[in-house]
């Protein structure tokens, strides 16, 4: 097996910490929860469907013998975050890291959406993201606990890209987050940082993006210098590293790990322009919203 499919840190090395992963029931957010477990943390998941996000918890708990707690929580609302807090350290007596997982996205030419399709992204992705750091900010200093931060982003934060507009936009926003209160609260010991992934495919979730025969023409391990998409398992050890005390000493960071792809491709979803026709977009149009009115989770 090759290296990079196998975990990294030592057995233990999050022993004694209890991590809160929001968007934690599927997808990275779960393979993060799970490998966090694997090496000693208890971990409190969250999503917005009660039953899945529960479901999701047993499973992890299982599969790895930790401790899992799968609340529901929509992360626009923050009064729905001070109470999966409160949850928290009534379980587990105190918190001591965050990842802001949670996103949404829709694929489209701009002009195709709606204020309220925008609404939606910027909300669950920079609202939730600035509603979890804050209410977490205040109990961390309020009680003295040092703590991580770890905000899930995108290559596009920083170099923008069309026909995901709100995204980018809303990424943007906690890149700026992430460095802002990387300095700000950096005295009260309390380290802001984030990782900018490439593609890591997660079954159903390009399938919720493009139709199949779509799919079938991305390549999209041509656009990759290393010529590969990236392991779960990856994503996952570069994540407990920033959450362990092994990366102390990095704060206010972004770390991309995408194979090279944005080096060689500028805007992530540049590109699908030329290669979508008008009747092609209507078909993506019609796919998302049959998807999302079968409901989905974050």
């Amino acid at each position: 097996m090759s290296q990079y499919k196998e975990p990294m840190l030592r057995d233990g090395s999050l022993k004694g910490k209890t991590f809160v992963v929001t968007g934690g029931g599927t997808g990275l957010g779960r393979s993060m929860s799970k490998y966090f477990l694997e090496l000693g943390a208890q971990v409190v998941i969250c999503s917005r469907k009660k039953d899945v996000i529960e479901e999701a918890a047993l499973t992890l708990e299982k599969e790895t013998g930790g401790r899992c707690l799968g609340l529901p929580c929509d992360v626009r609302k923050y009064e729905e975050v001070e109470s999966i807090l409160q949850q928290a350290v009534a379980t587990f007596g105190q918190v001591n890291g965050l990842v802001n997982n949670a996103a949404g996205n829709f694929i489209s030419p701009t002009e195709r959406l709606s204020h309220r399709a925008f609404d939606t992204i910027v909300d669950i992705v920079l609202k939730g993201t600035y509603n979890c750091s804050l209410s977490f900010g205040k109990y961390w200093i309020a009680n003295n606990i040092k703590a991580n931060v770890l905000n899930i982003v995108t290559t596009y934060s920083w170099v923008g890209s069309g026909y995901v507009v709100p995204s980018a936009c809303a990424k943007s926003g906690v890149l700026a987050l992430t460095r802002s209160l990387a300095v700000e609260w950096g005295k009260y010991g309390i380290r802001f940082n984030a990782i900018a992934p490439g593609p890591f495919p997660t079954p159903g979730a390009w399938d919720r993006l493009f139709p199949q025969d779509f799919l079938d023409k991305l390549e999209i391990e041509q656009r990759i210098p290393v010529g590969r998409v990236g392991e779960h398992q990856e994503l996952a050890n570069l994540a407990a590293y920033l959450m362990s005390d092994y990366s102390a000493y990095i704060n206010g960071d972004v770390i991309t790990i995408d194979g090279g792809e944005w080096m060689r491709n500028g805007g992530e979803f540049s590109w699908i322009g030329d290669m979508i026709s008008p009747d092609m977009w209507d078909r993506v149009e019609e796919m998302i919203k049959s998807k999302n009115s079968k409901g989905s989770t974050s």
